[in-house]
């Protein structure tokens, strides 16, 4: 087996170039001191060895990290099916590109797995601040991280404690959208397939859900789910097997949404002309079902946007600008009829 690469140090470099550490630091980090011949040559020493700065030397010499963290807790599956946090993702990366900052991603299965990732992250100071979401009841994060001193800012929310600034996004608005429209459109037996219940985000739409449907909610009215295909399928067949058998199915995603016409189609149901299906996020999948899903239309990528801008705001402690909240649509296709 062969001998294992070391990384290249610092010292290396000035010892190859015979110049001290201070004058390679210096000429890496384009600071004054050195001359420009000095400069090129540790610069192009430095790219023919592949060598990096270690984090923590970094640190010690005042240069950030310029890194912004995102952890998220979700299986890994799931998060692969599901195109809301990749498309998150894609728009928070391009705010933060443009600053100079790049996005440290990492997946975790416990929001306890989490906290001990950003302690980490923020006693090694490998990220200026992170993004966090998925608020859950009793959520240890808002607190750890005030704890920790750690700039952070909820993609969602809001914090109920208010410890954490958020990005929103208007659930009420976009459960009163979809009934509105099922009720315009003869429904008049309304059931919900939620996410888990202890996400904050999730309780607040089933309650906005209850609230919009009250008096049209089938029984049961809602039934919740782990967000997987499988838990998708389990839940819209208890929904179709019970005695009050619902006319349309709001589901909370467009996974289990196409989990829920899977399931429809086995029993020998038709969508729409038995039960319609509405997904509270749209994607590329909703339309390319057949037939095609009445969603609720907000962008992601606008979203994450947003996300990355509030919190470079917060740890560069710039004004906060009024910012109109994106609002949700409706978007009508064949997966609801007139009744």
């Amino acid at each position: 087996m062969p001998p294992r690469r070391t990384r290249p140090t610092l010292k290396d470099l000035a010892t190859r170039l015979g110049i001290s550490e201070s004058a390679a630091s210096f000429a890496l980090n384009n600071r004054p001191g050195v001359s420009e011949e000095t400069r090129r040559r540790v610069l192009a020493l430095a790219k023919e060895l592949q060598w990096a700065p270690h984090h923590a030397a970094r640190n010690l010499a005042g240069i950030t990290s310029m890194t912004v963290g995102f952890v998220l807790t979700r299986d890994v599956q799931e998060f692969g099916m599901e195109s809301f946090y990749l498309r998150l993702l894609t728009g928070a990366q391009s705010v933060l590109s443009d600053r100079g900052y790049g996005l440290l991603f990492q997946m975790t299965r416990s929001v306890d797995e989490e906290l001990a990732v950003l302690r980490r992250w923020s006693e090694e100071r490998r990220v200026e601040g992170v993004i966090i979401s998925d608020l859950r009841r009793g959520d240890p994060r808002p607190a750890f991280l005030a704890e920790l001193g750690l700039p952070a800012v909820l993609a969602g929310g809001p914090d109920p404690k208010k410890l954490l600034p958020c990005v929103m996004v208007d659930d009420a608005e976009a459960m009163r959208l979809i009934v509105d429209h099922l009720h315009q459109t003869g429904h008049r037996r309304l059931a919900y397939v939620s996410g888990p219940g202890d996400l904050l985000h999730v309780h607040r739409r089933i309650a906005a859900f209850k609230q919009a449907a009250a008096g049209s909610l089938a029984t049961p009215g809602v039934v919740g789910t782990d967000y997987s295909d499988e838990q998708g399928v389990a839940a819209t067949r208890q929904l179709i097997d019970a005695s009050e058998r619902p006319d349309a199915v709001v589901f909370d995603n467009e996974v289990l949404a196409v989990a829920g016409v899977r399931a429809l189609r086995s029993a020998g149901l038709s969508v729409p002309a038995d039960v319609s299906v509405v997904s509270c996020e749209d994607s590329a999948i909703c339309m390319a079902l057949q037939p095609s899903l009445t969603a609720v239309q907000r962008d992601p990528t606008v979203f994450g946007e947003a996300v990355a801008r509030k919190l470079l705001r917060l740890v560069h402690d710039e004004p906060e600008p009024a910012v109109e909240a994106q609002q949700p649509t409706i978007v009508i296709r064949e997966s609801t009829r007139q009744r």
